[in-house]
């Protein structure tokens, strides 16, 4: 058993009070088929009554090939119209149960995304996240004996046409968190909503210092990296509020005191991080140790999206699938669709998930990699975002919104290729392709136009994990040289496409052909 009965006091009393979750994990990597089979009944009967059930023809009682036969595969933009009628306020549009809220990320347009949050999807996503702290407590139960530092988002900025409240999803599951998770953290869920983020991101450290934090969580590295650098260029300003128990920024008092040396010094005894490892995260990753002064054991914090849970790290192994949570489906590169079940260790699908807010056979975008299995669950690790898309720290930018943003900047522009300048405050590097040579583009202009266009973009760039882009001309023949290159190589020329989204390797050899 990954979580056996017996072990230390804390994971014990964890256990205990989250019984069914383990139950429910623990069966499915036995039996996943009857697992998965329970979830697709849920929300097959959740769904039928709906407006998309009985457009879909569902009668809530499909199996596994019913499901198929009856629903596509649909993408974010596909299911708009109902995410659209749900946004405005209309009831029982994707499922019989009540809208509780939005949460929301960034879409592949300049319009953010937002799905719904209802009480089963909550549910399930709640038992994911119990999941990965009772693994955290049976593994160190050293953990348990200080405070949990974690980095979220507010859990509401605005309200719906309808009036639904929109947040992200990282300050949901922290608010909703057992009061025995939630009594550990060091900064208050106020200082979160702070406007100003050099302000937001101050009160955080000062908070945490005065805690003996064990526990770090930040869903990407780099967010981890930008408070150890934080840390370092405000420590005289840290150790005068610690020492005299205020927060000058705010003028907060009477706030925990703690004695610092004059010297930046490492403050915790830091036992655990827990943020992404997969895809472009590694790179961060590796930076890890020189920030934080040594080594520290790092955690997966699963395949997560504002969609749901759908790995969860039980162990230092990969992500376990979450075959209690939603309905996982994988597409293999042939388009072929595979249950959990029936995927192969060392290959590689895209995510197509059926969760009880009523996405159903939503494809989430992501690649992920069978690297082994437990039990007879898929282990599961994130390896990219399928199609063209730039992202290091989440950004997430997308071709059309690039392609959108140089012919707001640059009248005339014939074509765009970008890449990221990999470092530990990457950036983009962006070339705009123009009929003649001797133009200039305004670098800050791209900047502000791509913020307004990627509210993910804005944000990393708003907190420092983001650096200005580089921006300059090349003559649009570079484009056409490289196309030239390919149909000369062999590729269909109907189906050789314009280099948008691309990695440093290609991107240098697009400036070199334009500088011939």
């Amino acid at each position: 058993m990954i979580f056996p009965a017996q072990g230390n006091g804390p994971y014990r009393l964890l256990r205990a009070l989250g019984g069914a979750p383990v139950a429910a994990f623990e069966e499915s990597l036995d039996k996943p088929e009857k697992t998965q089979g329970k979830r697709l009944s849920l929300i097959a009967g959740q769904v039928a009554g709906s407006v998309f059930g009985r457009e879909a023809g569902l009668t809530g009682r499909e199996d596994f090939t019913a499901w198929r036969e009856a629903i596509p595969i649909r993408t974010y933009a596909e299911l708009a119209p109902w995410l659209d009628r749900v946004d405005a306020g209309e009831p029982e549009v994707l499922t019989e149960r009540a809208v509780d809220q939005l949460v929301q990320t960034s879409g592949t347009t300049g319009k953010p995304k937002r799905v719904p949050v209802t009480p089963a999807w909550a549910a399930s996503v709640a038992g994911a996240q119990r999941l990965w702290v009772l693994g955290l407590l049976r593994d160190d139960e050293g953990l348990a004996g200080g405070s949990a530092l974690s980095i979220v988002s507010p859990a509401f900025v605005t309200r719906s046409v309808g009036g639904l409240p929109v947040g992200s999803n990282t300050g949901r599951m922290f608010l909703e968190q057992p009061f025995w998770v939630r009594w550990r953290a060091p900064v208050p869920y106020s200082v979160y909503c702070i406007e100003d983020v050099q302000t937001r991101q101050y009160a955080i450290l000062r908070h945490a210092l005065a805690a003996d934090v064990r526990s770090w969580t930040a869903a990407n590295p780099s967010t981890i990296l930008l408070y150890t650098r934080r840390l370092r260029e405000w420590w005289e300003e840290l150790c005068r509020d610690l020492r005299d128990g205020t927060l000058g920024r705010t003028g907060a008092k009477g706030l925990p005191r703690r004695a610092l040396g004059s010297e930046p010094a490492w403050p915790w005894d830091l036992r655990r991080v827990n943020c992404w490892k997969g895809g472009p995260a590694a790179f961060f990753v590796e930076k890890l140790p020189a920030a934080l002064g040594r080594d520290v054991p790092i955690r997966e914090v699963g395949i997560t999206a504002s969609e749901g849970y759908f790995a969860v790290p039980v162990d230092d192994g990969d992500p376990v699938a979450w075959l209690a949570g939603h309905l996982l489906e994988f597409v293999d590169e042939r388009g072929r669709e595979h249950w959990a079940w029936e995927v192969e260790a060392g290959r590689e699908y895209r995510l197509v998930v059926s969760t009880e807010a009523g996405l159903c056979r939503y494809d989430l975008g992501d690649i992920v990699r069978v690297t082994g299995f437990a039990g007879r669950a898929p282990r599961l690790v994130f390896v990219r975002r399928a199609g063209a898309e730039l992202s290091a720290v989440g950004e997430r930018v997308t071709e059309a919104q690039l392609q959108a943003v140089a012919t707001r900047v640059c009248p005339g522009v014939q074509a765009v290729a970008a890449c990221i300048r990999w470092a530990e405050v990457p950036r983009l590097r962006v070339v705009l392709g123009v009929s003649e040579r001797g133009g200039r583009v305004d670098p800050g202009q791209f900047d502000a136009e791509l913020r307004r266009e990627n509210m993910e973009y804005d944000d990393r760039r708003e907190t420092g994990r983001y650096g200005p882009p580089e921006v300059t001309l090349l003559p649009a023949v570079a484009w056409e040289r490289w196309k030239a290159a390919r149909v000369a190589a062999g590729a269909p020329e109907a189906q050789v496409k314009d280099p948008v989204v691309v990695d440093e390797a290609r991107f240098e050899e697009l400036v070199r052909l334009g500088e011939r």
